[in-house]
């Protein structure tokens, strides 16, 4: 007779114990959402500390030489760390289903197969083949421009970020930025402040909000406020490839 084990609950554990229909209800009404703990805080300086093994990434980006802001950040190459790639799997199929629900709303096609490996194959068959996970670093004074994660012409309404570092202690400042162009009216922004660990949802390009006509796309773009002080450090995870 074999003696079970005790499995002690993994990124992608948590990732499906999140209450997908609480997350789903709060990206209808403000395009972002909290999710519970993903990382340990343990799990969380393990892969901040990946950002000084530079043959992991296949990019540095300065954004002060390019204007997006101040601070830096790095995309991993295809050969992702096991806790990024998991967590990246574990995420896709949740955000399918509100991926499925909001083109439906909009009248729009939903090329995403059940499979991000095979999602993934159409980027690249399209020209798309830069792995697009990143790690964010900011130091006191660091900020990131409001932007989206636009690469080609495919691409995934949805992506997250997670906290690495603990607001209030490890840095000041620094919140997560989401203004919302709305239809016919004056933009909407709302501020998160991201805990160690835990992820934020929220939508890549626009998303579905109620008008007269039913139902209409709502352009949004994310940034980050300034860093006052410390350090802040994130894992991105953007479920199309560059």
């Amino acid at each position: 007779m074999s003696v079970p084990t005790n499995h002690e609950p993994g990124p992608a554990d948590r990732v499906d114990a999140t209450d997908w229909h609480a997350v789903a209800d709060e990206l209808d009404q403000h395009g972002c959402a909290l999710t519970g703990p993903l990382l340990t805080p343990d799990e969380c300086r393990g892969i901040a500390a990946l950002y000084d093994e530079t043959d992991r990434f296949r990019a540095t980006v300065d954004m002060a030489r390019h204007r997006f802001g101040s601070g830096q950040y790095r995309y991993f190459g295809h050969d992702l760390p096991e806790q990024v790639a998991e967590l990246r799997q574990a995420f896709y199929p949740h955000l399918l289903a509100v991926a499925r629900d909001w083109a439906a709303r909009l009248g729009r096609p939903a090329p995403w197969p059940d499979a991000l490996d095979a999602w993934i194959e159409q980027c690249h068959a399209a020209g798309q083949a830069k792995s697009s996970q990143i790690l964010l670093r900011y130091e006191g004074g660091d900020w990131n421009a409001l932007h989206r994660d636009l690469f080609g012409d495919l691409v995934f309404p949805l992506q997250v970020v997670i906290g690495l570092d603990t607001h209030g202690s490890d840095y000041t400042g620094g919140e997560f930025l989401l203004v919302e162009q709305r239809p016919r009216a004056q933009s909407r922004g709302t501020v998160t402040v991201l805990p160690q660990g835990h992820g934020l949802v929220f939508t890549t390009r626009d998303r579905p909000v109620r008008s007269s006509r039913g139902w209409s796309a709502a352009p949004v773009r994310h940034g980050v406020s300034t860093v006052r002080s410390g350090l802040r450090r994130s894992l991105g995870l953007v479920f199309h490839d560059a």
